[in-house]
C-alpha cells in the first residue's frame, strides 16, 4: 500500500482514499494484524509510545498462540489508526543557504528539520527551492 499525500500552498493532507486498509473495525486473523503493524509502523515518529500501544498486537507474532481478540487489543488498534481527517501544516523557509520546515498537527510540533543546501542547490531558482523545502518536509 503508497500512502500520498495532497498539498497546496501551506497544508499537507494525506489522500485518504489510500488508507482505506486501515479503516476496517478490527483485524480478523494475524495475517491482519502483521499488515496492519506494518503499516502503522510508518506513523510511529507521530504517535507517542508507539511501542508501548503496540505491545498489545505484537503479542500475536508469536508462534503457536491462538488469536484472541480483546480489549486491549482493540483499544490499541484504535490508538494506533492514523486520522486521515487531522490537517499537517508545514511551515517552512527556503534560502539559498539552506531548507527548514516545521510539521504542525493541531497546533502541536510534530518535527522540525534543517538542511543546508549542496553545492549544485545554490544555483536553484526561487520557485524550485521552495519545491525543495517541501519534498524535504514530506520525507521527515
Amino acid at each position: 500500500m503508497v500512502i500520498t499525500f495532497l498539498c497546496d500552498a501551506m497544508r499537507i493532507n494525506q489522500c485518504s482514499c489510500r488508507l482505506h486498509g486501515l479503516n476496517e473495525p478490527s483485524p480478523k486473523n494475524v495475517s491482519n494484524i502483521r499488515s496492519f503493524l506494518g503499516l502503522a509502523g510508518y506513523y510511529r515518529r507521530f504517535v507517542e509510545s508507539f511501542s508501548l500501544i503496540a505491545a498489545h498486537l505484537t503479542m500475536f507474532s508469536k508462534k503457536n498462540d491462538p488469536f484472541k481478540w480483546t480489549y486491549d487489543q482493540q483499544a490499541s488498534f484504535e490508538k494506533l489508526k492514523p486520522e486521515s481527517r487531522k490537517v499537517y501544516v508545514v511551515y517552512r523557509n527556503a534560502s539559498y543557504t539552506g531548507l527548514r520546515c516545521i510539521l504542525m498537527q493541531d497546533g502541536k510540533v510534530v518535527a522540525y528539520a534543517a538542511s543546508q543546501l549542496k553545492k549544485h542547490e545554490c544555483s536553484y531558482p526561487t520557485h524550485d527551492l521552495e519545491l525543495a523545502v517541501m519534498v524535504f518536509a514530506l520525507k521527515i
